[in-house]
């Protein structure tokens, strides 16, 4: 029996295929080590999205959404239908109120008792204090 010789692939880097051999005459160099570097450095979305999200601030944008879902169902409805949040920076609840009237109200009476209900539902770390202005 007559069997043909067994063809060994070479040694070494693969050849290049004939975009990079056109490519690398036109251009003068051999891009194909570059874009093999560039090629390898892709990651999964799983991996990138966190920081994406992150650098967003859709985590504290969602968080002040349910702060404002929250509040509506925490505080009392007189006191929501002249009071909402309208913003979260740095630990400080930002609460916008209608009438000095009831800005007075809040802050001598019920602004302890507004922080001790958001802290107790969203933690210290996010709602340190209360800011009241009239607005």
């Amino acid at each position: 029996m007559h069997f043909p010789p067994r063809r060994i692939p070479p040694l070494g880097p693969p050849k290049p295929s004939a975009r990079q051999r056109a490519l690398s005459e036109w251009r003068g160099i051999d891009t194909a080590p570059l874009e093999k570097a560039q090629a390898s450095r892709g990651k999964p979305v799983a991996d990138v999205m966190p920081a994406v999200l992150n650098r967003l601030g859709l985590d504290r944008r969602r968080a002040e959404a349910e702060i404002v879902r929250v509040w509506n169902n925490l505080i009392d409805p007189n006191l929501t239908a002249h009071a909402q949040p309208t913003g979260l920076n740095k630990g400080t609840l930002f609460v916008t109120v209608d009438s000095s009237v009831w800005l007075s109200e809040i802050v001598r009476y019920r602004r302890k008792e507004i922080l001790d209900r958001l802290q107790h539902g969203f933690g210290r770390d996010l709602i340190a204090r209360i800011s009241f202005r009239l607005g």
